[in-house]
């Protein structure tokens, strides 16, 4: 694995932390990493939540560096895009309950990063912008589809088209994260937050998953309704369900498989 994305499990919790100081940003070395490190966590049935984090206390992501996109290759473009891409969509596909410890500035690939996760916890200096179009670029990891559908499309707008940086109270008003802490306690809480969900079957977590996401593309509330149906019986074919519904009825702490 490379250096740039460290990786540390603690009991059911996986916390990924983004390493390439000052500013934490993003190379197709450690997005590769990242996409191979979620691919891993995956495999891992011990594993039941994941937290992603910025090393320092300054900088959760800073997003590309753009030295990288200073000659204008397009090809370098193309297999940054592409990389970029793989790395946040396998972040939002992980199986299990994902969230965002914003403990300083998201910029760019990096505020992208934090919206692939499920959940965001943001320090109370954090800040948080889009800010490609200000250098002649845009969002291309999910940034002009990801943010729309946590803030409307007005602040949608504001923040890719105006090119406007948001605080956390902001931030939180409008709902981009759902929840600001005191400076240095975002990874506290996120590694709570993560102990919550690993109480919970992950075998249910990840086909409740399935459903919330579902629901943004489009579907219609039949389509919802009758995938809720099918996945509530896919689950009876699982040893979390037995476990999960014995453990209440015998008053004990269950014993989650992840199968």
């Amino acid at each position: 694995m490379s250096e740039l994305i460290q990786l540390e499990k603690r009991d059911h919790t996986a916390i990924i932390t983004i390493n390439n100081p000052p500013a934490n940003t993003w190379t197709l070395e450690s997005l590769k990493a990242l996409e191979e490190t979620i691919a891993a966590l995956n495999e891992d049935l011990n594993i039941f939540a994941l937290v992603v984090t910025g090393q320092g206390e300054k900088f959760f992501s800073a997003g590309a560096d753009l030295k990288s996109f200073a000659d204008g290759d397009i090809a370098n473009a193309d297999l940054m895009g592409k990389a970029f891409g793989r790395a946040f969509s396998a972040l939002s596909r992980f199986r299990g309950v994902s969230i965002a410890a914003v403990n300083g500035y998201a910029m760019g690939g990096g505020l992208e990063c934090a919206m692939a996760c499920d959940i965001r916890i943001a320090e109370e200096h954090a800040q948080m912008a889009l800010p490609e179009a200000t250098v002649g670029l845009l969002p291309c990891a999910g940034g002009t589809q990801n943010l729309p559908w946590l803030v409307g499309e007005g602040w949608a707008k504001r923040m890719i088209l105006c090119g406007e940086r948001i605080k956390a109270d902001k931030a939180l008003s409008i709902g981009l994260v759902e929840e600001v802490v005191p400076a240095g306690a975002a990874l506290d809480k996120a590694l709570e937050l993560a102990q919550m969900a690993s109480k919970q079957s992950p075998s249910s977590v990840a086909r409740c998953k399935t459903l919330v996401m579902s629901a943004r593309d489009g579907r219609s509330h039949d389509d919802g309704w009758r995938m809720e149906r099918e996945l509530f019986v896919d689950l009876f074919r699982t040893e979390d369900q037995r476990e999960g519904v014995n453990a209440f009825l015998e008053k004990r702490t269950p014993e989650w498989k992840n199968r």
